[in-house]
């Protein structure tokens, strides 16, 4: 058994996740996989049942889809329990570069294990950093991408995102309830408020997503708009731990949002103005539990 597991969320994408599997096995400082199927129905496990087997390799079915991040909460437990000493948080259109996990065990001891977290340099598939996995520096500020020694972060997403056993014995694990969107904020600043995380910029990953556009519910079809549900709940809970600051940055993301619906072409207005308000005060009484180890 490696020190080191990668736990990778999957669902429905099959063939990305046999090229994450393969960009895993070529690291050149190994690790152990572990692969949380959401309850694929796409023949993700015949696809990689060949990858499967031994200490290496292991496969897990959540039997039904809890999101990402409920696949990261039950993918980081199972870890936590078979012994590993660091953990690789991917999803399954995350492909590493071979010195990936190397740079960033570099970085852990650089820093002599002294962090919360380590974030990878996520690029997207034309070499530019992907708009999603941006790092943040501040609530307001993010990471440039010109960085070249490590650099302290509060916010990172679970596009390679590297920690320790004792991290997650002193801050549990992310939150099952938020399903999808912000897991990884709200996990990377529950622990940054005590322990800062760095970007690793020599650590590089590829996110193959099929667009390296910003998401937003103005441009959105309908068949997509429950997705936002959960994003302005979540972003709520998130935020509103930053005191009056994080206040002021929810109302006024909130309001600019309302403003790109009105302005955009398009119908269904008035459905998406009232998910993003009614998300917005569900966020204020939403109060999950957090799981520990």
């Amino acid at each position: 058994m490696h020190k080191t597991v990668a736990i990778v969320v999957t669902f429905n994408r099959k063939d990305m996740l046999q090229e994450c599997i393969h960009r895993l096995l070529e690291q050149t400082e190994a690790c152990d996989i572990l692969i949380i199927d959401n309850a694929s129905t796409d023949g993700t496990y015949d696809a990689i049942s060949q990858f499967i087997g031994g200490e290496r390799i292991r496969y897990y079915n959540t039997d039904k889809n809890i999101g990402g991040a409920g696949g990261f909460n039950y993918g980081l437990r199972k870890a936590y329990e078979i012994g590993y000493q660091y953990f690789w948080l991917m999803d399954d259109d995350t492909y590493p570069e071979k010195d990936a996990l190397s740079k960033l065990l570099k970085a852990d001891a650089q820093l002599n294990h002294e962090y919360g977290f380590l974030s990878s340099m996520a690029y997207w598939k034309d070499g530019s950093p992907c708009n999603m996995n941006i790092q943040r520096t501040s609530l307001n500020k993010k990471i440039t991408g010109t960085e070249k020694d490590n650099t302290k972060i509060i916010m990172a997403t679970f596009v390679s995102f590297f920690l320790k056993r004792e991290t997650v014995e002193q801050y549990g694990l992310p939150i099952s309830e938020f399903f999808i969107w912000s897991d990884d904020l709200e996990y990377s600043r529950r622990i940054s408020v005590n322990q800062p995380g760095y970007f690793v910029p020599q650590s590089r990953v590829l996110h193959a997503m099929s667009s390296n556009e910003k998401v937003g519910i103005e441009k959105d079809g309908k068949e997509r708009l429950w997705r936002y549900v959960y994003l302005y709940r979540n972003e709520v809970y998130v935020f509103r731990r930053e005191g009056i600051n994080g206040w002021i940055y929810l109302v006024c993301r909130l309001i600019l949002h309302s403003v790109r619906v009105l302005s955009h072409k398009g119908s269904d207005k008035k459905e998406k103005l009232r998910l993003i308000w009614k998300s917005f005060f569900h966020g204020i009484k939403f109060h999950p539990e957090i799981d520990f180890v």
